[in-house]
């Protein structure tokens, strides 16, 4: 009877240290494959911040497991798809320094171009990050001419210098308007200089600079003081 006892105590208190350890101890962490697995259905789920944050941390945690590579991947199509672009640019460009030939490298290129293409807000903004998305699909379309974003890469190329040539036409109107003639007249000649396959904005660049140098010239002279007489110069403002 006193075994029986001894014995019913020592189940009664490994059934208490399971208790404890269900309520008090910290549980552990998931395995790289949960969280894979978790960060794929919640792709599926067009839940992008709780597959990223669910990738970040098997990138964390377990950064050499067989899963850790299109994690990597897939975080940055997370941040992309969930409009964080500038994260998702940091992502790619991680995974294009870690992974350099990796099979899906022109997917890599193209997503950086789009990213930074996408990135861009507003026409008075400076457009660096056009110039940087126009080189990333160069490289692609140089790199890899059998790629399968190749044409769209050449798309977003004329896309990403339309918006470059209407900056600095929206810069050069500025000054312009603002009375600095000769810095609109170097910017407009910056345009016809650097875009020439855009036709009509370098026709649109040309006929401004005209009037702008011819300001510049004659900004002390009667003409600038009876500006009726530049009006059929001027029908474009």
């Amino acid at each position: 009877m006193r075994n029986y006892l001894i014995l019913f105590s020592f189940v009664l208190l490994l059934n208490g240290c399971g208790a404890i350890d269900y309520y008090f101890l910290t549980p552990p962490d998931d395995t790289a494959q949960e969280l894979f697995e978790n960060a794929r259905g919640f792709m599926q789920d067009k839940e992008y911040a709780e597959a990223a944050d669910s990738l970040t941390k098997l990138n964390d945690r377990y950064p050499f497991s067989p899963y850790a590579t299109e994690a990597r991947l897939m975080l940055a199509d997370a941040y992309a798809l969930d409009s964080k672009y500038l994260e998702a640019v940091d992502a790619y460009e991680e995974f294009l320094n870690m992974h350099p030939r990796h099979e899906s490298i022109d997917y890599v290129l193209f997503q950086i171009g789009v990213n930074k293409y996408n990135s861009h807000r507003s026409i008075d903004l400076p457009h660096t990050q056009l110039g940087e998305a126009v080189e990333s699909f160069r490289r692609l379309v140089s790199g890899y001419p059998k790629s399968i974003y190749r044409e769209q890469a050449l798309d977003y190329i004329v896309k990403c210098r339309k918006l470059m040539a209407e900056h600095e036409m929206f810069v050069a109107d500025f000054y312009f308007k603002s009375g600095s003639y000769n810095a609109a007249w170097t910017r407009y000649v910056y345009i016809i200089d650097n875009f020439p396959e855009l036709e009509e904005i370098v026709q649109m660049a040309k006929s401004k600079s005209k009037v702008a140098y011819y300001y510049a010239q004659e900004k002390d002279n009667d003409t600038v003081r009876h500006p009726s007489k530049l009006k059929q110069y001027l029908d474009w403002l």
